[in-house]
């Protein structure tokens, strides 16, 4: 088995690709979604705290810091020399801080963690901190070891949780892709656990539930379609329902928590139909123009943090700078 040190020169050819930022050019960015990812960034540079997390309510939590870091990374913003370096550099060094030095757990959730973890990735090979690929690496085994002692193939709150849902799961699911992009070893049988997993959460008529079949919702089901989509596990009758009837909930606009859900949304519609997408895309970025206040953030009891980082990355499919954002 080759040590780390020689897996990280052997994988850095891969990584020049897997992480090139370089957005697609055939697509114009509608003015408005600019307008409104601009003024989204510039209020969270602003916010900033000296320790590289937020003040608001969530805004210490590794998961919002890591999500305010994605929406950076997102819109293509240069993390070693461009006028956000600063803000970027200093978000990954906060989530670096609340990494256990013995196990490599992120924060006190597997919420926290998962979202801290990809955050990791997708700065990796594009940030230079040679702290990141060991922290990526044992956050990454981490997800990998949860996921083993748990009899239901999925993820929970704790990295000793047995049972699962499917919003941790799915938070999960999406990171190790995105670990993956980074060039880090992920299992194939972790990838199938999980999909096993929420296929048991999706019932007859195309729709997610929390921890079952029943009470299915687009969020929940936003998430299974994004999963099934990134592990290219489309020609099914499972995933054909699951589109449709998120096509038919392209108005729905979640009460509790609405960027969480418009974050998966985008991310679900795209992968599945572009033309689909396309549509919500338009809709989404009229309705976020509508409720962005003058500092650049977005309402919400999540706090303002995580409100805006969800928003923006909602429109991130307008950018495609990110690697887990390829088709």
């Amino acid at each position: 088995m080759c040590s780390y040190p020689t897996v990280l020169i052997l994988l850095s050819a891969t990584l020049a690709c897997a992480q090139d930022l370089t957005r697609r050019q055939d697509d114009t960015v509608p003015p408005q979604a600019e307008s409104v990812y601009e003024k989204g960034l510039q209020y969270l540079a602003k916010a900033q705290n000296e320790l590289g997390a937020w003040s608001d309510s969530t805004g210490s939590e590794p998961a919002a810091v890591g999500l305010c870091v994605a929406a950076f990374l997102a819109h293509g913003e240069d993390p070693n020399n461009g006028p956000y370096a600063k803000v970027m550099r200093r978000g990954i060094d906060y989530i670096l801080t609340q990494q256990d030095a013995s196990n490599g757990y992120i924060g006190n959730s597997m919420y926290n963690h998962a979202f801290a973890t990809k955050a990791l990735a997708e700065s990796y090979g594009v940030i230079d901190n040679p702290k990141i690929a060991p922290a990526l690496k044992k956050a990454v085994e981490l997800i990998l070891s949860a996921q083993k002692r748990n009899h239901s193939g999925g993820w929970r709150y704790t990295p000793q949780s047995t049972d699962a849902d499917t919003t941790v799961t799915g938070c999960n699911m999406v990171t190790l892709f995105a670990a993956r992009n980074a060039g880090m070893a992920v299992p194939d049988e972790a990838i199938k656990r999980g999909l096993a997993f929420l296929a048991k959460c999706r019932s007859g008529d195309g729709s997610y539930g929390y921890t079952s079949a029943f009470g299915g919702k687009p969020t929940l089901t936003a998430i299974g379609l994004l999963c099934s989509s990134l592990a290219k596990d489309t020609d099914t009758r499972g995933f054909k329902a699951s589109f449709e009837y998120l096509k038919k909930n392209l108005d729905y606009r979640e009460k509790y928590y609405p960027y969480y859900y418009e974050y998966y949304m985008s991310q679900a519609l795209f992968h599945a139909d572009e033309a689909t997408w396309r549509e919500w895309n338009a809709r989404n970025i009229r309705y976020l123009g509508t409720i962005q206040n003058r500092e650049g953030a977005f309402p919400g009891n999540q706090g303002a943090s995580f409100n805006t980082a969800g928003a923006l990355l909602s429109l991130a499919l307008n950018y495609r700078y990110l690697p887990i954002y390829e088709k």
